[in-house]
């Protein structure tokens, strides 16, 4: 997967948890549980929704390291890359 693919399963994901934010304008390096107020719950959809679309599962313990989406696509990136 490409990293516009991996950008485009997050932001797709965020768009299903998250419909009324306007992903096209979203600060990729922003954190999102303050940008958009993501809350636990949001996240875990998001981390589902990710999941199904690449296909490669987040551990709960990686969560932290997952606040943006840039922070979304060097995490995929990086395991498609030791898959």
């Amino acid at each position: 997967m490409s990293d516009d693919d991996l950008r485009n399963a997050v932001l797709n994901a965020l768009s299903e948890v998250a419909p009324e934010i306007d992903v096209a304008h979203l600060d990729r390096a922003a954190d999102l549980r303050e940008a958009i107020e993501l809350d636990s719950m949001d996240f875990l959809n998001v981390a589902i929704a990710v999941r199904k679309a690449t296909g490669i599962e987040v551990p709960e313990a990686d969560y932290p390291k997952l606040g943006s989406v840039d922070a979304w696509i060097a995490y995929l990136a990086a395991r498609v890359g030791a898959r």
